[in-house]
C-alpha cells in the first residue's frame, strides 16, 4: 500500500485471496459441518440427526480402531522422519560430503513422485515373491520373509515404513537449510570448548533447529493424518481384517460407497479438528521460546 492512501484500501488487495480462501475452504467445511449433523445417503432427503453421527466415532470399533491407525502412523510419518532427518542432515553437513546437492536430490526424491506410483512400487516390493523377502531368502534370513501386506500384525507397519521413507527427505532438506544459516562460529566456539559430536548436535544444532523442527512436525502429522492413496492403493479394502483403515479411508468408504455421506461429513469435522489440535501441540512445544 502506498503512503497516504486510506488503510481500508490494503483490505481491498486481500480481497480476492480472501475471497478464494472463503469459497473454496471455509464454506465447504462449514457446509460439511452442517451436513454432519443430518442422516443422509446423498441422494434422498436427509433426516435430522443432531451430534448422533459424532457419538457414533465413539461408539464404533472400526472408526475408533481407524483413527487409532491415524496416530499409529505418526510415529512413522513424523517422529522416525524428523530423528532420521536430524542425523543425516547433520552428518552430511559436518562431513561435507562432495555433491551434497545430488544427495539432497535423492533423499528428497520420493517428495515428488506421485504418491499413487510410490504405492504401486513398493506393492509389489513387498509383495510375498517381491524384491524384499527374495533378498530376504538369499541372505538365509527366511523368517524375516512374511507377506508384509497379507497379514494383520504387519500391514500398518509396512505402510508406515514406506511413510517414513517418503517423509524423510523432507526433513532432511528443511534441516539442512536449516543447519546451514547456523553461524560457523557456534561450533567453532563449540570445538575450542571440547565439545565432541553429540555435545556439539545437543548444544548448537538442536536448539537452533527447533523452528525448523516445528514445521517439519506440523507438515508431516497433517501428512499422517490425511494420508488416504497410500493405504487405498497397497491394502485395499483397508487391508487385511481392516487393520490398516484410517479416518481419510473411512471418509471415502462412507460419503461414495455405503451411502453415509452425514458419517462421513462427521469423521472429516471430526480429523480437522485432530489435525488444528495436533498441531498448535506442536507449535508449542517445538516452536515455542529459544
Amino acid at each position: 500500500m502506498a503512503a497516504g492512501e486510506p488503510r481500508r484500501v490494503g483490505y481491498l488487495y486481500v480481497l480476492p485471496a480472501l475471497a478464494v480462501y472463503v469459497a473454496f475452504l471455509l464454506f465447504p467445511l462449514l457446509h460439511s459441518a452442517w451436513i454432519s449433523l443430518f442422516d443422509w445417503d446423498g441422494l434422498t432427503l436427509g433426516t435430522w440427526a443432531g451430534l448422533d453421527n459424532y457419538f457414533t466415532l465413539f461408539a464404533e470399533a472400526g472408526l475408533r480402531a481407524a483413527f487409532g491407525h491415524a496416530l499409529v502412523l505418526i510415529v512413522f510419518f513424523s517422529i522416525l522422519p524428523v530423528c532420521l532427518g536430524l542425523v543425516l542432515a547433520s552428518a552430511l553437513h559436518r562431513s561435507r560430503v562432495r555433491g551434497l546437492g545430488f544427495f539432497r536430490t535423492v533423499v528428497f526424491l520420493p517428495q515428488v513422485i506421485a504418491m499413487v506410483v510410490v504405492a504401486v512400487a513398493w506393492q509389489q516390493i513387498l509383495a510375498p515373491d517381491g524384491p524384499l523377502n527374495s533378498a530376504l531368502r538369499a541372505l538365509g534370513l527366511d523368517a524375516f520373509a512374511f507377506n508384509w501386506l497379507g497379514e494383520e500384525s504387519t500391514a500398518l507397519i509396512a505402510v508406515g515404513l514406506v511413510g517414513t521413507w517418503v517423509q524423510t527427505g523432507l526433513t532432511v532438506v528443511l534441516f539442512l537449510a536449516g543447519i546451514g544459516r547456523i553461524s560457523g562460529d557456534l561450533y567453532e566456539a563449540a570445538r575450542l570448548d571440547g565439545a565432541g559430536v553429540l555435545r556439539e548436535f545437543r548444544s548448537v544444532t538442536l536448539p537452533a533447529l527447533r523452528p525448523d523442527i516445528a514445521v517439519a512436525l506440523t507438515l508431516t502429522v497433517i501428512s499422517s493424518l490425511r494420508t488416504f492413496d497410500l493405504v487405498y492403493v497397497m491394502t485395499p479394502l483397508g487391508g487385511p481384517g481392516e487393520s490398516t483403515t484410517v479416518p481419510a479411508y473411512e471418509i471415502y468408504h462412507r460419503a461414495f460407497q455405503s451411502g453415509q455421506v452425514g458419517s462421513a461429513a462427521a469423521i472429516g469435522i471430526t480429523l480437522t479438528v485432530l489435525v488444528f489440535a495436533l498441531s498448535a501441540v506442536v507449535l508449542r512445544l517445538a516452536g515455542g521460546r529459544r
